[in-house]
């Protein structure tokens, strides 16, 4: 678990996946994962995908312009494009700022 700095951008991209090509889509995801951790400005990943195919996940980043930098990595914008035609039957992205943030865990 990890708690976020106020002012931390969180990146949440919620979908839903055509089935199609699960191998590929496992593939592409696990490239823009790590690409995205190489980022300067990354904070963490949390995801999860139904039985329904709908998922979310939510990508921190320091703060917005190294969010921005991250839309505008070339290979991201290549796996974005694949995605459109082939995994996603749509999606939804959304930008917001954390005001607070805290864990919390049984013992």
């Amino acid at each position: 678990m990890t708690t976020f700095a106020p002012g931390t951008i969180a990146v949440i991209f919620v979908s839903e996946v055509t089935g199609d090509d699960a191998e590929g889509y496992a593939a592409a995801a696990a490239e823009a994962d790590a690409l995205a951790a190489a980022q300067p400005g990354y904070r963490g990943i949390d995801s999860t995908r139904g039985a329904d195919g709908i998922g979310i996940t939510v990508s921190y980043w320091a703060d917005e312009e190294a969010a921005v930098a991250w839309r505008r990595h070339a290979r991201h914008g290549e796996i974005r494009e694949a995605g459109r035609g082939r995994w996603y039957r749509w999606y939804s992205l959304h930008v917001a700022a954390i005001g607070r943030s805290y864990d919390w865990e049984k013992e």
